[in-house]
């Protein structure tokens, strides 16, 4: 029989130190990255919503963008997008 682990709540605080990705670039870390078609786009800011890694912004005109120097390439954005107007790309 296997030893249970611990859960989060038996944990000693300060075990994890809080640090946010803005401080560390991840972009190079996936292998595809987000390609938004604009003309697709109904500007629902979802994917802004719910990237992980808070790399989508949103523009001035409604749009969104993706900083490519945060976004790890987990495709969440073209998962939740509701007219699959992201398409994930293989990096080149």
């Amino acid at each position: 029989m296997s030893e249970q682990k611990p859960g989060w709540r038996e944990l000693s605080r300060g075990a994890i130190p809080y640090m946010s990705s803005e401080d560390y670039e991840t972009g190079d870390w996936g292998v595809e990255r987000p390609e938004i078609d604009r003309g697709r786009c109904t500007k629902c800011m979802l994917c802004h919503f719910y990237c992980p890694e808070g790399a989508i912004r949103v523009r001035e005109d409604g749009y969104t963008e993706v900083d490519l120097r945060y976004c790890k390439g987990c495709g969440v954005c073209a998962a939740e997008c509701p007219v699959k107007c992201i398409e994930m790309v293989r990096k080149t």
